[in-house]
């Protein structure tokens, strides 16, 4: 049945008032803020381990300072997926633009084989080298390399006499990843978007994305240094934005480096959650906030070297946590014995390296790289074509070169896993899926009658924090306990109410839910303007889960065991045949609560995502971030949550691929040959198709 004609159907059911009247706590007096609920229990969660770990650093001796940088480089390495072989560059010169004070080389390197980064080294011709040297990682303005601010700095630190190294990160410049030849672009357009794309992929197989952008900079600093320009002693790093990014995690990382100075990166956690949320994909490396890790630790990993923390007042990163992370580094640089080695430059402007950020850092690296303390005059610049950069002959390294993509090597590493069959212990770690067991705490919102049965609004408590609306579907007269249903849509608890009544009449107790985040508990829309919503749904409430160290996954199957007890506790319901139902985004949540809790007799699942490891096998995906677990891939797929439940009846109905699309019945038959695999035909409804009956 088309959903066209649900709705038609439910329409008839209920009048539109009635309709109203299920969403119950929509413009309720006490639940004004029930859409927010979900975003602030994930934000308590993540401030109760930053707390935590601030109540640790205040306590810190110096050597406890000092051994900071070994545990952020193994929870920081370990959360990325650990770093690829060491292999040749293979690194080539295309082409050279001379200037009467320097000359930009076009270079092409391989950070991994055949995964090829484009990068431009300004050389300089005054004095004499070996030349102290500058990294730098770019942000993810216009332009990758040859961004006009870019070009600034990096030819006024030619003619100073460094040696820098720029590189297009992923989705950059001639590095698009997600690339589409009919457009001439990325098929995603925004290289935020691609990164989110690609690390939704490869968090399901337990990395970050900043796994390939943290190695791309790395094998940077290694031909860096591999030129006999370069004074490999004296080798600073700086960017903005995303380079400052990754200036913080390349100076921890990497011991190379000497003199640092991110630029409108470093803030807080608790202030980033309480302003703009998680960035995209390689800004967050979870578990972090689990693993007791904030900004002011990528420079406890740095010090007592020098360190200069450059911010902007109107930067969308708060200043207020720039300022309180300054704070934190000042009391470790002087318990290591070096106050005077970390700095923080604010500038009264907004997001950029604008010109008060650059005339601080061209100071602070000569007086640490050079030795020197000297004003620095800007000249001009008058920036280069990007196509005059250009390392490759198309401008695109997929057009030119081919080779790997994040996409292609993801792939590859998620063919590569071979599943045991899951423990039930091993999916709660993963998704940190907790029981609690006992009835939950329920509040009653009022009784509607209905020719044959009644309607209980309620709300249960899943737990503190986290209250989930139902409707609880009652048949009349007939026997004194009956078989129920759990049912969960990713659309809401009163989208479907046709197929709700099919079930009802039946014979069936129908508990119909809201699990959090989802009907009257969306905090997200698709009604902004923006693309992010209607590719990764809720991702911030998702991306704060996992770096607190758990999922939505998780928590919506706890939404469900709860429901289970709250139906067990009823004396209408047989508590010995309790079923579970579930279509579009519940689906998942619904798979591992059955795998997890046995109590859910039979299970049916509608227009759910066939497998995650179909999501490393398409190129695009929307609307499955809410339902990645990281690092499932490495220990188990939706299928093995299916044979988790042993004998009891599994039906899945039009499952989908990655884009939302029904995927070919053979193919999920052939991955679910425990489960009966249907395709939805008109006139099919909820209780025939999905084997519910009051068996």
């Amino acid at each position: 049945m088309k959903r066209s004609v649900l709705l038609l159907a439910a329409a008839v059911l209920l009048p539109a008032q009635d309709v109203r009247d299920l969403q119950f706590l929509t413009n309720h007096t006490d639940y004004g803020g029930i859409r927010n609920q979900l975003g602030d229990f994930e934000r308590r969660r993540a401030f109760a381990l930053l707390d935590t770990r601030e109540a640790l650093v205040t306590r810190w001796t110096a050597v406890e300072a000092r051994s900071r940088r070994a545990y952020l480089r193994e929870k920081m390495i370990r959360a990325l997926g650990g770093f690829p072989e060491r292999t040749p560059l293979n690194a080539r010169t295309t082409g050279v633009i001379d200037h009467a004070e320097y000359r930009i080389e076009k270079i092409i390197f391989e950070s991994q084989p055949k995964f090829y980064v484009t990068a431009n080294l300004y050389i300089p011709k005054r004095g004499r080298g070996p030349y102290p040297a500058i990294l730098f990682p770019l942000g993810h303005e216009e332009g990758a390399k040859a961004h006009g601010t870019w070009q600034q700095l990096l030819v006024t630190f030619a003619r100073k006499g460094y040696v820098c190294l720029a590189w297009d990160t992923l989705g950059q410049g001639e590095r698009v990843q997600i690339y589409d030849e009919d457009f001439e672009t990325s098929k995603v357009v925004r290289s935020t978007t691609e990164h989110t794309m690609l690390g939704a992929q490869t968090l399901l197989t337990g990395e970050s994305l900043a796994r390939y952008t943290v190695w791309d900079g790395i094998r940077a600093l290694d031909y860096l240094v591999s030129r006999p320009e370069v004074d490999p002693k004296k080798i600073g790093c700086t960017g903005n934005s995303g380079g400052g990014t990754h200036t913080a995690y390349l100076s921890a990382l990497d011991d190379r480096i000497q003199v640092a100075a991110p630029s409108c990166y470093i803030t807080s956690w608790r202030r980033l959650l309480k302003t703009i949320g998680p960035q995209d994909a390689e800004q967050c490396i979870p578990p972090s906030i689990a693993d007791g890790l904030d900004h002011a630790d990528f420079i406890h990993a740095f010090a007592p070297k020098p360190y200069l923390i450059l911010s902007a007042v109107r930067d969308f990163f708060s200043i207020t946590g720039a300022r309180e992370t300054f704070a934190e580094a000042q009391r470790v640089y002087g318990l290591l014995g070096e106050p005077g080695k970390i700095a923080m430059t604010e500038a009264d402007d907004g997001h950029g390296y604008s010109k008060p950020r650059r005339l601080a850092a061209y100071r602070w690296f000569d007086r640490w790289l050079k030795g020197v303390d000297e004003e620095t005059i800007e000249e001009p610049v008058n920036p280069r074509l990007e196509e005059d950069l250009r390392a490759t002959n198309t401008g695109q390294v997929q057009t030119s070169l081919g080779g790997e993509t994040v996409f292609s090597l993801n792939r590859a590493r998620a063919r590569g896993f071979q599943h045991a069959a899951p423990t039930v212990e091993l999916v709660r770690r993963l998704t940190g899926y907790e029981r609690i067991g006992d009835a939950p705490l329920i509040k009653p919102f009022g009784i509607l009658s209905r020719n044959g049965y009644r309607i209980e609004k309620l709300i249960y408590q899943s737990e503190p924090g986290i209250e989930i609306p139902a409707l609880l579907f009652l048949p009349e007269g007939g026997a004194a306990k009956r078989a129920a249903v759990i049912y969960a849509h990713g659309r809401g608890k009163s989208y479907d109410l046709a197929g709700i009544e099919s079930l009802v009449r039946q014979d069936l107790i129908v508990l119909s839910i809201d699990a959090r985040g989802l009907g009257e508990l969306r905090s997200v829309s698709n009604d902004n303007g923006s693309d992010w919503p209607r590719y990764f749904g809720d991702f911030a409430n998702s991306m704060t889960g996992f770096l607190a160290g758990s999922t939505l996954t998780g928590e919506r199957a706890r939404d469900i065991s709860r429901a289970v007890d709250l139906l067990s506790a009823r004396p209408e319901v047989d508590s010995r045949r309790i079923y579970g139902a579930a279509r579009e985004s519940a689906g998942v949540a619904m798979l591992h609560a059955a795998a997890m809790d046995a109590r859910l007799q039979r299970v049916a699942l509608e227009q759910t995502l066939e497998s995650y490891r179909s999501v490393a096998e398409h190129r695009l995906h929307r609307g499955i971030f809410e339902d990645i677990v990281p690092g499932a891939l490495r220990h188990y797929d939706l299928p093995g949550l299916a044979r988790m439940m042993g004998s009891r009846p599994l039906v899945v109905v039009d499952a989908t691929d990655p884009m939302g699309m029904p995927a070919p019945l053979a193919r999920v038959a052939a991955a679910y040959p425990m489960a009966t695999v249907l395709r939805r035909q008109s006139g099919d409804t909820a209780a025939t198709l999905y084997g519910l009956g009051a068996q």
